[in-house]
């Protein structure tokens, strides 16, 4: 904040006020002495004078002596006081001496660089910190004004701010760039002290320059990071909504019916990638997506090119792509005047993602799943758009990969279902309203229960939930565990007593169904083997039926997983089969023992000769195999007829008995042991 022409010489500063203090006041008591005694002096030898003289007897002697005595005391008691007061004019100076040299100590090893300026802004002092930080030694820093290094812009305020210290004499903080010797531009922070004279006036500024260079690009970093994905360096949630609501403020000056639009993105099964090939692959995979996301947002999409200049500097291209956390990124489209506008960016988006990414020399092709909001007059909150561009991503990943959906009112609907779902959920397990219901399994060529399948049922007041409605809920959620868990247990304990009270052979077996959540569980082969011991069951009673999909997503996996759970000595069932991948040669390869036929293929096979030749076809290459086949959803005699023809073993449906809880199904064991199953309807 220093200011002036040509700068002086430290050595010519101007005296400070308390040496020249000092320096007045030795004189007048030189001056006073030599007066003082001078007169004395006078005094004494006039006394002596022969004019002076009287009567020369004893008694003017005598007086003329005391006289004598007395000044001459007077004068020694003076040059003591004298002596004295110079001791202490020495003492004083002494000590300005030692907090001089204390200044220039601290000055010249200050880190922050000290300067002194008269009131014509002329600098009277530089501290070598000077040279230190921005590289001038003292001779440069005499051949130049600080003000022509101090940068354009910043120029009006520190002359401002200096006026003002020495008018006011008070100084304010300041921060101002200055060009270092090499060229470079620090950032100074820069603060004023007056120094005033007797009369209060301000005579000198100190001042005070820190270099706080490094300390604000750190506040930089910090706020670039509070803002920006550490991984990508694109912005994050709290940026993107920022910008989000920038734009819902200039979409309320348009008229037109979409103004704006967001496009939720999301990596269709980017996890089995990062747990599959570790997260540092998945970490560079992120970081091409971003790259690739933002060349393929050309300016026209991503910016309104009726936004004025100022706002078009707020919300540049870069700001309208976001990453939201782990493989979710976000599209503002500004502008838009039909949700065809929207669709073909997401679909641009889509065609640039199929192109295989090179990520440590191994080729990669993913796909994305788009949900996209379009701006209406009923939104008021930008977080409202962001959450329903999700939930229609999500709708986007149920219909299939690599989709986009466009948020409709009953999307909203669902999501707000789907949430209360949720909630609901979570407090039924913690009052345990859920229940295990048993559906008989029948051998058709013996007519005989051989086994169950355990169903979880919601017990509500108001009446019984069917999984249908909740069981994917629970799954999705990660709540499925702890309730398949319980089911499991009480299942087990419950087979192994009816084994003590129904013998028979081969037992009667428990077939469980094993959620996608909980095939990918580690742990789940030791967890099983637990609650096997405790239950003390026999592992062959005990049949895991797993969906196809699950099976066929990972199939490397699978295998292993199915291997462990094989090793326990459980039977293993492919579940719906026939609802997904739909191929035995890619089945064969994992260790089941039974196909169970998917409930749709069974329920036409009465009615449609080609839905019975398809059910035909399963049983004769399961057979081919050496698997068991189960029918799911019978529900006919017909269908019963029709299934012992073609040679099915197993069955079970609403012909034989619906889902009971565990004390109807025994009682129907009772009634039934040892004949023909008794049917079990209502």
């Amino acid at each position: 904040m220093s200011q002036g022409q040509q700068s002086p010489r430290s050595d010519q500063m101007v005296v400070p006020i308390e040496v020249r203090r000092i320096d007045g006041r030795e004189w007048w008591l030189w001056g006073f002495a030599i007066t003082v005694t001078l007169v004395l002096t006078f005094g004494i030898v006039a006394l002596t004078f022969p004019a002076f003289r009287v009567e020369e007897d004893s008694v003017y002697w005598s007086d003329l002596r005391d006289w004598v005595r007395g000044l001459a005391a007077l004068v020694l008691l003076f040059d003591l006081y004298t002596i004295y007061q110079h001791l202490q004019l020495h003492r004083i100076r002494r000590q300005l001496a030692q907090r001089d040299q204390l200044f220039q100590l601290i000055s010249e090893n200050a880190a922050d660089m000290i300067a002194v300026v008269d009131t014509e802004g002329h600098r009277l002092y530089n501290s070598p910190a000077y040279e230190k930080v921005l590289g001038y030694s003292a001779e440069e820093l005499k051949a130049t004004s600080s003000i022509e290094q101090i940068h354009a812009d910043d120029r009006p305020r520190v002359l401002e701010a200096a006026e003002k210290a020495r008018r006011t004499g008070r100084g304010e903080r300041l921060e101002y760039r200055i060009r270092h010797k090499d060229g470079s531009w620090r950032i100074l922070e820069s603060t004023a002290s007056a120094i005033r004279n007797a009369k209060g006036e301000t005579t000198r500024l100190v001042i005070v320059n820190r270099d706080i260079t490094e300390r604000k690009r750190a506040e930089e970093m910090l706020a670039h990071n509070a803002l920006h994905d550490g991984l990508t360096g694109l912005p994050n949630r709290a940026l993107f909504l920022d910008r989000l609501q920038h734009a819902f403020a200039r979409s309320e000056r348009h008229t037109s019916p979409y103004k704006l639009a967001v496009l939720f993105i999301d990596v269709d099964q980017f996890k089995v990638y990062n747990d599959s090939l570790g997260h540092g692959v998945g970490d560079e995979l992120l970081i091409q997506i971003g790259q690739r996301l933002a060349t393929s947002l050309r300016g026209f999409d991503t910016i309104s090119r009726q936004v004025a200049a100022k706002e078009l500097e707020a919300s540049t291209a870069a700001d309208t792509l976001a990453r939201l956390g782990g493989d979710e990124f976000a599209v503002l489209l500004d502008d838009v005047q039909d949700p065809s506008d929207g669709i073909r960016v997401a679909e641009r988006i889509q065609e640039k993602l199929k192109a295989p990414f090179q990520v440590n020399g191994q080729e990669m092709v993913i796909s994305a799943s788009i949900g996209i909001a379009l701006r209406t007059a009923h939104y008021t909150q930008s977080e409202d758009l962001l959450r329903d561009a999700e939930i229609a991503m999500y709708r986007a990943k149920r219909a299939g990969k690599a989709c986009c959906e466009v948020f409709d009112t009953a999307m909203h609907s669902g999501a707000v279902h789907r949430l209360k779902l949720e909630t609901e959920l979570r407090k039924a397990l913690e009052l345990g309203e859920f229940r295990v219901h048993y559906q008989p399994v029948v051998s058709l060529r013996s007519g005989k229960i051989v086994g169950f399948e355990a169903l979880s049922r919601w017990q509500r007041p108001e009446g019984v939930v069917l999984p249908g409605e909740f069981i994917k809920v629970l799954d999705e959620t990660g709540l499925i565990l702890p309730v398949n868990r319980a089911l499991l247990r009480e299942a087990c304990e419950l087979l192994r007593s009816w084994h003590s009270r129904f013998s028979s052979e081969p037992p009667l077996t428990m077939s469980v169904n094993i959620t996608p959540k909980q095939f990918a569980q580690p742990e789940l082969a030791s967890e099983i083997g637990l609650i096997l011991e405790q239950a003390g069951l026999p592992a062959s009673s005990l049949q895991l039926e797993i969906t196809e999909t699950i099976a066929m997503g990972d199939p490397e996996r699978a295998g292993r997983v199915l291997s462990e759970l094989k090793a326990l000595g459980v039977r293993l069932s492919i579940d719906d089969f026939g609802t997904g991948y739909s191929s035995l040669s890619r089945l064969q390869r994992f260790p089941f023992d039974t196909l169970k036929i998917d409930r749709s293929f069974i329920s036409n096979m009465d009615k449609d000769a080609e839905g019975r030749e398809i059910v035909r076809t399963i049983i004769v290459l399961a057979h081919n195999l050496d698997l068991t086949v189960v029918a799911e959803g019978t529900e006919t005699e017909e269908q019963i007829s029709q299934l012992k023809q073609l040679d099915c073993e197993l069955a079970q449906g609403y012909f034989f008995s619906r889902p009971a809880n565990a004390e109807a199904i025994g009682e129907l064991l009772a009634k039934s042991y040892g004949g023909q199953v008794t049917v079990l309807k209502g």
